[in-house]
């Protein structure tokens, strides 16, 4: 992958834009932007000059790492080759539940991706669980008894998703937004995206990997 690298410049931000909203932005185009690999992540590093850098590699000096796509190596030893291994295993599974409740496969590939990295067995700070990761409240809520049954949490998760388009007019974001944060707090903040970091970084990151899935199944 050819290194990606902009700079954007302190005395060019005026106005209402803040320098921290303008990089905020910035770098939630870069992050759809930089093509996917299997474990893409961008760096940040700002200079003495006050200029603001993203790079997919980092260079010399002080980069920071500011996301990564999918999740990180997990104590119990869940690779990278793990992950392709069950993508493979569970897409057909995907695709079928996809149909069924007539969503784009690529959306719900993508949402695993993120929220799991495609690990049936995971489990979140939170206590998020499975393919989906499914709050307890939200499995039970839609049915889901074993919320490590690949089959039960995809479903319940899809239902779940589904439920959240049609409240939300169909807008992705929005629906992603309450699936990560809840729908009364996306009508708390006049149904937009909440200010919140997790949320607007999972928005981010979903539609992403959604983009890039998409492009995929054209090929």
């Amino acid at each position: 992958m050819h290194r990606q690298y902009l700079a954007v410049w302190g005395n060019m931000i005026s106005g209402r834009i803040s320098k921290k909203v303008f990089a905020r932005i910035l770098f939630v185009g870069v992050s759809l932007l930089v093509p996917f690999c299997a474990q893409a992540e961008i760096f940040k590093y700002r200079a003495p000059d006050g200029t603001v850098h993203f790079t997919d590699r980092p260079m010399t000096g002080k980069y920071r790492l500011e996301w990564r796509s999918g999740k990180r190596k997990s104590k119990g030893g869940y690779s990278l080759a793990k992950l392709e291994e069950n993508k493979a295993k569970f897409t057909p599974l995907i695709e079928e539940v996809a149909k069924d409740l007539r969503l784009h496969p690529g959306l719900l590939h993508a949402m695993v991706r993120v929220e799991s990295s495609y690990n049936p067995k995971a489990v979140s700070r939170k206590g998020a669980q499975g393919l989906m990761q499914l709050m307890p409240e939200t499995a039970a809520r839609y049915g889901v008894s074993d919320s490590y049954d690949p089959k039960q949490n995809l479903e319940g998760g899809a239902r779940y998703l589904k439920d959240l388009l049609k409240e939300f007019e169909f807008d992705i974001r929005l629906a992603l937004a309450a699936y990560n944060a809840g729908e009364n707090a996306v009508k708390k903040y006049g149904n937009q995206i909440p200010p919140f970091t997790e949320t607007q970084e999972y928005v981010g990151k979903v539609m992403g990997e959604y983009e890039r899935m998409r492009l995929a199944m054209l090929n």
